[in-house]
């Protein structure tokens, strides 16, 4: 062999050595990037922290729920950072306070000086989708969503839940199943069973349809009522003014509760059908699932239907975070605080990059991985009405509310010896060090947040949604809900 090499040898021998290792870096980033999670939120809306078989519901059968459960951890002190829809699915994509982002209430865009987890996660280089009901401020956008390829086809506009949510889930499945050669990001965001508003007498032209689907037959087996049915003492008066119900009769509450359990199982029918999906595409293992909702349901207890309050009912969510051979399956922590803003680091930290910045919540990671891990030492929550706003600092055992304005203004309950929230202890001598010290948490999380900067907003007028042009509500009637 002739080991003379001349100059352009050399550099024809350099350049194919160059560009071989080139391609093979290229081939090798591409295969870093394929190995990052994909990662998919699942969203239901006005769904207790109870509502699952895998929570021991015996009154619903969510199969496909428990089977993101087995796979992963369950979060059962998991609170929303305002009870309301757009409020709190605002604070789900930026991990910051609905206060900080501009959404004191529904219908309203959140600020668009602050990134949300679509363009967190396309910047990072991940396929990103989103389906399903957003509410900032349209509900149904076909477009407009930051850093997400918007997948909506559809409106809400008189039809039941059910429908759209049918919907919602074909559209997942289509962008699941595209060829691709990087991560995915996908929110597939379900309305149901926010449809039980209709039956606690939102006004609604789908109404009877409703009644149709979901009441119960002449005979059916009714869920009891539940053991704090009734209002406790020392309800701030800004809230015994609220609508009880006082027409309903036992049965009626019974029928109501029945009828939210078969909405539960109609959108666990559809989330199975998602999972299916992923599993046929070969990427159930490779896939992180955030399961949650945007709030909880009164559903009877202390005479509440719907959402827009701190008790359990209404303000505690199902957070799952659940990677296949990779979390901890089937665990039911009971333990760990967690909040609607602790979603967005988190996925960014199993994503594998850091998140925006300022984000009031923490990433779970650590209290998933190590339950023997401290977590929060608390969690808040807040809403505002008339130009103010109340809040809720919720710590291991106890459970803080102050509502300004109101007489009496604070509630207080020690959820260890009273779950079901019916003694407000907060006028009690001996518990004035317990209180002054959530008084203090809640002055300490105002002034991280810089709740003084940002004004309560009034609420939406009906019928605009933030926008010159005002669509239809969800449902039809221009203001639902």
């Amino acid at each position: 062999m002739n080991e003379n090499i001349t100059r352009r040898d050399f550099c024809r021998r350099g350049a194919a050595a160059f560009f071989a290792l080139t391609a093979a870096g290229f081939r090798a980033a591409a295969e870093t990037a394929r190995k990052r999670p994909n990662v998919l939120i699942i969203t239901t809306d006005q769904q207790r922290v109870d509502a699952m078989s895998a929570a021991g519901n015996k009154w619903t059968k969510t199969p496909h729920m428990d089977s993101i459960a087995a796979n992963g951890v369950y979060f059962r002190k998991s609170y929303c950072s305002y009870p309301l829809c757009s409020p709190s699915r605002s604070s789900l994509h930026t991990g910051r306070t609905p206060h900080e982002i501009g959404v004191d209430h529904n219908s309203i865009p959140i600020d668009p000086a602050i990134t949300i987890s679509g363009q967190a996660f396309k910047a990072a280089g991940y396929d990103t989708g989103y389906s399903g009901k957003w509410h900032m401020p349209d509900a149904y956008p076909a477009g407009g969503i930051a850093g997400f390829e918007v997948l909506n086809k559809t409106e809400r506009v008189r039809r039941l839940a059910k429908d759209v949510d049918e919907a919602t889930m074909n559209q997942a499945v289509e962008f699941l199943k595209r060829k691709r050669d990087k991560p995915f990001f996908l929110v597939c965001s379900f309305i149901n069973p926010h449809d039980i508003c209709l039956l606690a007498g939102e006004d609604s032209p789908i109404l009877k349809d409703v009644m149709d689907r979901y009441m119960p037959a002449e005979g059916a087996e009714l869920p009891p009522l539940p053991d704090n049915f009734q209002m406790p003492g020392g309800v701030p008066d800004s809230l015994s003014k609220r609508n009880k119900h006082e027409q309903w009769d036992d049965t009626h509450w019974r029928r109501y509760r029945y009828a939210y359990c078969r909405m539960m199982e109609d959108v666990d029918r559809q989330v199975g059908q998602v999972l299916d999906a992923l599993r046929a595409i070969g990427e159930e293992d490779n896939t992180l699932i955030v399961f949650t909702s945007d709030h909880g349901e009164g559903l009877a207890c202390h005479h509440w239907t719907g959402k827009m309050m701190y008790f359990e009912d209404e303000v505690a969510v199902p957070l799952i975070v659940s990677w296949k051979g990779v979390t901890p399956g089937g665990r039911m922590d009971k333990d760990h605080l967690v909040s609607t803003l602790d979603v967005l680091p988190t996925i960014c930290d199993y994503a594998g990059f850091k998140p925006p910045e300022k984000m009031r919540g923490e990433s779970l990671r650590a209290v998933i991985e190590r339950p023997d891990a401290t977590g929060h030492e608390f969690v808040v929550s807040e809403m505002a009405a008339k130009g103010s706003r109340s809040f809720m600092v919720r710590t291991k055992q106890y459970k803080y509310m102050v509502f300004p304005g109101s007489t009496p203004a604070e509630m207080f309950f020690d959820l260890d010896a009273d779950p079901g929230e019916m003694n407000n202890l907060a006028g009690k001598d001996e518990l004035q060090g317990q209180v002054e010290r959530h008084r203090k948490m809640l002055a300490q999380w105002k002034e991280l947040t810089e709740e003084s900067r940002y004004p309560a907003k009034l609420a939406v007028e009906k019928g605009k949604k933030g926008r010159k042009n005002n669509k239809k509500s969800e449902t039809g009637k221009p203001g639902n809900k």
